[in-house]
């Protein structure tokens, strides 16, 4: 049955699924670089990050990218941490009530904000890529 009839907000699935098709959506030149990537849909942000970022309000982070930017990587690194996009569920579906743009695009923005912090991108190649991508 259709969430939207039924009332149910959008699981950690469902979020997954649109970042997965964001993902694929991304032009060929990012995608060969993002196989290693973890992805990760949790409720919020742990305390642990939260403080680290020094956000008081754990529905003040949508996403988070952790891992060493691609230009920062070298072969001499050894028992590294996976790179892992997380996305915040439902600081998420917070945003989305709050804004009024598409589940879909909300999580495009954020995702691609976060593999942008992959590449070590600009805010303005961000914006560039996240166009590709929608």
């Amino acid at each position: 049955m259709d969430k939207a009839i039924t009332g149910l907000a959008p699981t950690a699935d469902d979020i997954e699924a649109i970042a997965r098709r964001a993902l694929a959506a991304l032009p060929e030149e990012f995608r060969a670089h993002l196989g290693d990537i973890a992805l990760r849909v949790e409720e919020f942000a742990d305390e642990e990050v939260l403080d680290a970022l020094e956000i008081d309000d754990p529905f003040d982070l949508t996403g988070l990218y952790t891992g060493r930017p691609v230009g920062e990587k070298s072969v001499t690194d050894t028992a590294a941490m996976p790179d892992m996009i997380h996305l915040f569920r439902r600081p998420l579906l917070d945003e989305w009530c709050e804004t009024g743009v598409t589940l879909e695009a909300l999580v495009t923005h954020v995702l691609v904000h976060e593999v942008g912090h992959h590449f070590g991108l600009s805010d303005a190649d961000m914006h560039a890529l996240e166009a590709a991508a929608g």
